[in-house]
C-alpha cells in the first residue's frame, strides 16, 4: 500500500491508554511510510504528554464550566471547527480513537467533507446521562470500519450493534520499558518518598472500573503482614468526574489508617511524567490490576517489559493475551485473593519465574505489527486521491 495520510483522533492529550495506544500506533505506521497525524483537544495549549516521533496536532479547545455533557459536546464542536473546512480534511483516512472524535467524523461525513472513517473501541462505558451514551453509540453506528484492541469487546459491539470489528491488539516499546534500572530510578524514588518496600504500584488513579478500591482494601490486609509496604496510585486524568468514588477509596483508606500524602503508606501521585513510568514500574515490586472493566491494559505490557510482576484479574481481556503464568490471575470483587497474590508476587521465586515469562510475553507484542493489522481497515476507507493528468 502506497502512504497514506491519517488523521488520528483521541479525546485527550494526556496519558490515558487510549491516548498512549494512539500515538504508538501513529508512529508506528510513521515508520512504515505513512502520514499519521495525532489530533486532541487541548485546552492547556501544552501538547500532548510525551515527545511523539509522529506529527501531533494541538486542537483548539475551548474551557468548559459546565457538566460532562457540556465537556462532551464542546470538545465534539471544537473538532468540527479545526475540520470544518475541506482544506483541513486533506487526509486519506480519518480514524477516531473515542466518542468525541467519532461524533465529529460522523458530522462531518454528514457535510460531505470525509468519505468515512475507522473507529477503535477500546471499551464501552455505561452511562446515567442519556446524551453521553447515544454520542457513544452514534460514533459506532457511522463509522465505516470498526476495529476492537481485544476479542472480548468484538463480541459486544458485535452484539450491541450488529457489527463485525476486527481485533488489532495493543503494543509496547521494548527500547522505553526496559528492566534495567538507571539514574531515573533513583530519582523517581526520591521524588515520591518511596522506602524499601514492598512497594505495590496501581496504574489509572481512583476510578471505579480500575477497582482502585478493591485494591485499597487489599493493600490494607498486606500491610498486617508488612508494615513498611507502601501503594503508589499513579495516573487519573479523565475527562469524567470520579470525585465520589475518590471519596470513597479515602474513606477506605482512614478505616485502614492509610490516609494518603507525601511519602507515607499511600501516595496518589495524579498525572505523572511518562519519562517516570518505566523507573516506576521497575521500583514497585508487582503491579495490581484487578481492572473490573478494561479494553486491554496497556500498562500490564509495560510493567512486563521493565521486568515487574503483575496481578490481573481472571476474565477478559486479560485471559486472551496472557497465559497462566505470565501473570497472578485474580477474582476482582475478593479483596482477600487480590491481597494474597500480592504477597505471592514478593516471594523471590515466584517473582524470577513472573519476570521472565512476562518479559517474553510483553517481547511478543510490537508496535509495527500493530499497526499492519490495521493496514486492511485503512484501505476500505481511504479517500480516493485523483492521479494528476498531463497535457
Amino acid at each position: 500500500m502506497t502512504g497514506l495520510r491519517i488523521a488520528l483522533l483521541t479525546h485527550s492529550t494526556n496519558p490515558r491508554g487510549g491516548v498512549a495506544h494512539c500515538l504508538a500506533l501513529a508512529e508506528a505506521l510513521y515508520g512504515l511510510g505513512h502520514e499519521a497525524v495525532v489530533h486532541a483537544p487541548d485546552p492547556s495549549g501544552r501538547g500532548f504528554f510525551r515527545d511523539a516521533a509522529c506529527p501531533t496536532v494541538s486542537v483548539a479547545a475551548r474551557p468548559v464550566a459546565g457538566n460532562t455533557v457540556d465537556l462532551v459536546r464542546t470538545r465534539i464542536n471544537d473538532y468540527l471547527i479545526h475540520f470544518g473546512s475541506p482544506a483541513a480534511c486533506d487526509f486519506d483516512v480519518f480514524h477516531a480513537h473515542d466518542g468525541i472524535g467519532g461524533n465529529a467524523l460522523a458530522t462531518l461525513k454528514h457535510r460531505r467533507l470525509i468519505p468515512g472513517f475507522v473507529r477503535t473501541v477500546h471499551h464501552l462505558d455505561t452511562f446515567a446521562e442519556p446524551q453521553l451514551a447515544d454520542w457513544q453509540d452514534r460514533s459506532i453506528q457511522e463509522a465505516r470500519r470498526i476495529l476492537c484492541v481485544s476479542h472480548g469487546w468484538t463480541e459486544r459491539v458485535r452484539s450491541d450493534f450488529g457489527a463485525t470489528p476486527e481485533v488489532v491488539g495493543n503494543g509496547v516499546d521494548m527500547a522505553a520499558y526496559r528492566p534495567t534500572p538507571d539514574l531515573q530510578d533513583s530519582v523517581v524514588r526520591q521524588r515520591w518518598g518511596l522506602g524499601d518496600g514492598p512497594i505495590v504500584l496501581a496504574v489509572g488513579g481512583f476510578e471505579a472500573r480500575k477497582n482502585t478500591l478493591g485494591i485499597v482494601e487489599a493493600f490494607g490486609r498486606l500491610r498486617e503482614r508488612h508494615p513498611g509496604a507502601q501503594l503508589v496510585i499513579a495516573g487519573g486524568a479523565s475527562l469524567l468526574d470520579h470525585a465520589a468514588y475518590r471519596a470513597r477509596c479515602h474513606a477506605a483508606l482512614t478505616v485502614h489508617g492509610l490516609a494518603a500524602g507525601a511519602s507515607g503508606p499511600v501516595i496518589g501521585t495524579g498525572p505523572i511524567p511518562q519519562a517516570d513510568m518505566p523507573a516506576l514500574y521497575r521500583i514497585a515490586d508487582v503491579l495490581a490490576f484487578p481492572s473490573l472493566k478494561e479494553g486491554f491494559g496497556l500498562c500490564v505490557l509495560e510493567a512486563m517489559a521493565c521486568g515487574t510482576p503483575v496481578i490481573v484479574s481472571h476474565r477478559p481481556p486479560f485471559t486472551e493475551y496472557l497465559a497462566p503464568g505470565d501473570a497472578l490471575f485474580v477474582d476482582p470483587g475478593d479483596p482477600d485473593d487480590i491481597a494474597r497474590a500480592m504477597a505471592t508476587a514478593l516471594v523471590p521465586e515466584t517473582r524470577d519465574r513472573l519476570r521472565e515469562t512476562g518479559f517474553a510475553c510483553a517481547a511478543a507484542h510490537s508496535w509495527r505489527a500493530c499497526a499492519e493489522r490495521h493496514l486492511d481497515a485503512y484501505a476500505g476507507c481511504a479517500r480516493m486521491r485523483q492521479e494528476p493528468t498531463h497535457a
